[in-house]
């Protein structure tokens, strides 16, 4: 079942400006940076509340954060929300009809494992579902 909104992924052309922008936002430092080589992307990330603010710099021009941005610049580029059980989530939704681009969990983040949704299916919104 989805539990939460997990975090909202916003791509970005320079980390290191957007992190200073978001410390300034926030009046905090990053709870966490890595590089998750799967998605092709640095990662920034802010908690706010229980929800966390994830910045997203491509480390290649065919991550999909830098295909992203090709066609729609910086800004939004998805919205996360947790899962007690991924795969019963993704059955359910391809089920109902959702388009999903995963089918099957992948690891993302923090060794999450998450899967996305196409956002025609969404209203327009790419939608990730990521499991702890």
């Amino acid at each position: 079942m989805i539990t939460k909104i997990s975090h909202i992924g916003i791509a970005v052309k320079d980390l290191n400006a957007a992190k200073e922008m978001y410390k300034k936002l926030f009046n905090s430092e990053p709870s966490k940076e890595e590089i998750v080589e799967s998605q092709k992307v640095k990662v920034a990330k802010f908690k706010v509340g229980e929800s966390t603010i994830e910045l997203l710099e491509p480390t290649s021009p065919d991550s999909p954060v830098a295909k992203f941005m090709e066609k729609r610049g910086e800004g939004i580029h998805h919205v996360a929300y947790e899962s007690d059980n991924i795969k019963t989530d993704l059955n359910r939704l391809d089920e109902n009809g959702f388009d999903l681009i995963n089918k099957e969990p992948v690891t993302g983040s923090d060794n999450m494992l998450i899967a996305f949704i196409k956002p025609k299916s969404v209203g327009g919104v790419l939608t990730e579902v990521c499991q702890h």
